[in-house]
């Protein structure tokens, strides 16, 4: 039998049905991807592969358990949206009424229900400058100074209560010092303020009632013994104020100003404190924060889909590494 011969230029000479040199590079350079450990597949991983997603890996449960407690939590931003919002209506309708006439002796147990009510008080300030407290240090425009808590002495058979007459800066209390004996420190700087109310003879004064402060890890505790007060702690305050013979019951109302902004500068210059402003401002920032739990929640949501995606071989990749 005749043999089939081939005469080819890229064999040099004869040859039994050589390869086309397409052929010969293609697979020349699929030889060459191999061993690199890079080849091209335009198929799925095989079954096999899929199966090999491991649902209890740490990067698995940890981002799949990111998703579900940012959105509870911006759930629970909502939830503390509505509640301050509510309680801001509730306040902004108490400081619209008319200001009440508090009783000779205030029942302590229902004090609570009427923190931020609008209250009136006549009285006398208490002349003796051991019984006024300094609470701070505190700012007001940037500027360093104190909150001055009197006792309001009301007459009549009534109890003393604690009235916080505002700010007054530091400045100003070192300037009204005064040499005089006394074991607290603070004594001196308030005994010119205190003499000053005094002369003023009987006074009215339109107040708010205060809800009771809690003490926090942050705050430093309070030395009654020196005159060191950092938050107000009105049990401790009226045992102070009340001295040997006092009767000043654990009640603290912060004194409202509603002046402008000279009548501020004048008081401030004139070494007169300066009271709260009547309107009640509460921090409302739950919406922004439920804005960004719930983004927090998306974004890690697709970044989990992402992950399944990718180890169930859900994409489709042009390039993959083989495993030797």
């Amino acid at each position: 039998m005749a043999m089939r011969v081939n005469w080819s230029p890229f064999t040099g000479g004869l040859g039994a049905k050589s390869r086309p040199p397409t052929t010969q590079f293609l697979r020349h350079s699929q030889t060459r991807l191999a061993s690199s450990g890079l080849v091209y597949s335009s198929s799925r991983p095989s079954g096999s592969e899929k199966s090999k997603f491991n649902w209890t890996s740490p990067t698995t449960l940890v981002l799949g358990f990111i998703p579900i407690f940012t959105f509870g939590l911006g759930t629970w931003q909502i939830q503390r949206l509505k509640w301050k919002v509510a309680l801001i209506e509730e306040l902004e309708e108490k400081s619209r009424r008319e200001p009440l006439v508090l009783p000779k002796r205030i029942n302590l147990s229902v004090l609570p229900e009427f923190a931020y009510r609008r209250v009136l008080l006549t009285g006398t300030w208490d002349p003796d400058p051991s019984h006024t407290i300094l609470l701070g240090p505190r700012t007001r425009d940037n500027v360093l100074g104190y909150h001055i808590i009197s006792p309001l002495i009301r007459g009549d058979g009534a109890s003393s209560i604690l009235v916080n007459r505002g700010f007054v800066s530091r400045d100003t209390l070192e300037q009204g010092k005064q040499i005089m004996q006394g074991v607290r420190s603070d004594i001196p700087k308030t005994a010119a303020l205190v003499a000053d109310a005094a002369k003023q003879g009987k006074v009215q004064v339109v107040g708010m009632l205060t809800s009771a402060a809690k003490h926090n890890s942050f705050t430093p505790d309070n030395k009654p013994e020196t005159g060191e007060w950092y938050w107000a702690d009105a049990d401790a305050m009226a045992k102070v104020a009340s001295g040997q013979n006092g009767d000043v019951q654990p009640v603290l109302v912060d004194e409202l100003f509603a002046g402008d902004g000279a009548e501020a500068s004048r008081r401030s210059t004139h070494g007169i404190p300066i009271g709260r402003p009547p309107e009640i401002e509460l921090r409302n920032m739950h919406a922004t924060y439920a804005a960004t739990w719930y983004s927090l929640s998306a974004a890690t949501a697709f970044m989990f889909v992402a992950l399944v995606r990718r180890g169930r071989g859900g994409r489709d990749p042009k390039f993959t590494r083989r495993v030797t």
